[in-house]
């Protein structure tokens, strides 16, 4: 994992419970899910709203 040990993992762990707090790490856990989630779908869908407001625009 990122050429970590699990040594440097726990100390990792233990230090963002240490500044977040043991009641905020879940969230922060499930925010990041939702944005490594949203950043692989739109890797897998080339389609963005960028391009989709380019052909509105050419259609006009």
């Amino acid at each position: 994992m990122f050429g970590l040990g699990w040594p440097e993992v726990m100390i990792i762990g233990v230090v963002a419970v240490v500044i977040f707090g043991p009641k905020k790490i879940p969230e922060i856990g499930s925010a990041l899910g939702k944005t490594l989630r949203g950043f692989k779908d739109e890797m897998n869908n080339p389609t963005s709203e960028a391009e989709e407001s380019q052909t509105e625009q050419k259609d006009s």
